[in-house]
This record gives C-alpha cells, sequence and structure tokens, in this order.
C-alpha cells in the first residue's frame, strides 16, 4: 500500500482553506438565489456526475439541518433526455441542451471537471452565460478551459482521484455555506459571479 495517495490528499485539504471566502460567499448567492426562485443545475462526467449528483442531492433534501427543499438538478441523471440528446445531437452537446432548456438568469450552473477540459462540460459553461445563469466550476489542476470560461472557479491540484475527493469536500463546504446563510435573516444577493 501505497501512502503518496493520502499525502497528496492532505495537501489538496490543506490548499481549500484559501478557498474559505469563496464557498461562503458561493453558499450566500445560492441562498438568496434558490429563496428567490431560481435554480441549481450541475454536470459532471464519470465521477463528477457523481459529486455533481451528490450536491443536488443535498439541496433537494437536507444537509445539515431540516430546512424546505430547493430546486437543483444534476443534468446527468435524466437519462432519457442525456441518451437522445447525445443520440440527435452527439455527446458535445449533452449538457448545454438541456442548459438551454432550463437555465434561466438568476440561476446558478456548477460545473465539476477533473480535467476542466471535457467538451461537453466547456459547452455547458458557454450556454449557462448565454442564459444568464451564474456559472461556477471545481476542476482539478489549473489553468484549464473551463476554469477560463466560467464566472468563477475553483481548481484542486493533484491527480484525479485526489482532485475527485477534494470536489466532495468543497460540495460539502458549499452546502454547509449554503444552510449557514439560509439562517441570516438578511440574505439578498440579486446578482453576484
Amino acid at each position: 500500500m501505497s501512502w503518496n495517495h493520502v499525502d497528496d490528499l492532505i495537501r489538496a485539504l490543506g490548499d481549500l482553506r484559501g478557498q474559505a471566502a469563496r464557498l461562503d460567499r458561493w453558499g450566500r448567492v445560492l441562498a438568496a438565489r434558490l429563496q428567490a426562485g431560481g435554480r441549481l443545475l450541475a454536470a459532471g462526467n464519470g465521477g463528477s456526475a457523481a459529486e455533481a449528483q451528490h450536491l443536488t442531492a443535498e439541496l433537494v433534501g437536507r444537509f445539515d439541518g431540516d430546512r424546505k427543499p430547493f430546486s437543483a438538478i444534476a443534468l446527468h441523471a435524466d437519462t432519457s433526455s442525456l441518451t437522445a440528446i447525445g443520440n440527435d445531437y452527439g455527446y458535445d452537446d449533452v449538457f448545454a441542451r438541456q442548459v438551454h432548456a432550463h437555465g434561466r438568469p438568476g440561476d446558478v450552473l456548477v460545473l465539476l471537471s477533473t480535467s476542466g477540459r471535457s467538451e461537453n462540460v466547456l459547452r455547458a459553461a458557454d450556454a449557462g452565460i448565454a442564459v444568464g445563469a451564474s456559472v461556477w466550476a471545481m476542476t482539478g489542476p489549473g489553468p484549464n478551459p473551463l476554469a477560463e470560461r466560467v464566472d468563477e472557479a475553483v481548481c484542486v491540484s493533484g491527480a484525479t482521484a485526489t482532485v475527485q475527493e477534494a470536489h466532495l469536500v468543497l460540495v460539502h463546504l458549499l452546502c454547509g455555506a449554503f444552510e449557514a446563510a439560509l439562517s441570516t435573516p438578511d440574505v439578498r444577493v440579486v446578482r453576484a459571479s
């Protein structure tokens, strides 16, 4: 057994401390947007799809405390739409077409990608910007095309497994910040990246 992976993960998690202010702000923005009737859209491929779906489940269900459910959609989870779009338009458009269908100004689109280079995720970012959503990304090492294309990104250094594990921590930090913001009486953020 090699402990290098554990050492890499410890380094990556240490780097996340520098993102605390961004994640707190994202939580406040997300709370304001969802309370105002907006929704969260999320997407990724493979392990990143699992993390995106984990995020949406925490918002529709609950993360820590009991609260009302909020609108959050994992775009890869609608297999009929995913396969129909992939068949008719190509896999590169499976997320973008759904963002154009579901996304509205005031929504938040969260994209997860270990490489930051997947064409279907890049096109989803472009679609999110086109519909007026705030587009955030959690990626692997930067710079990368996705981080450069979105409003804001958190880039995590490390191999794919390390990045995916750190993304789960980021998802939980975002959910914690979101729920903390819900308990703040004056959460009014109209437009923030």
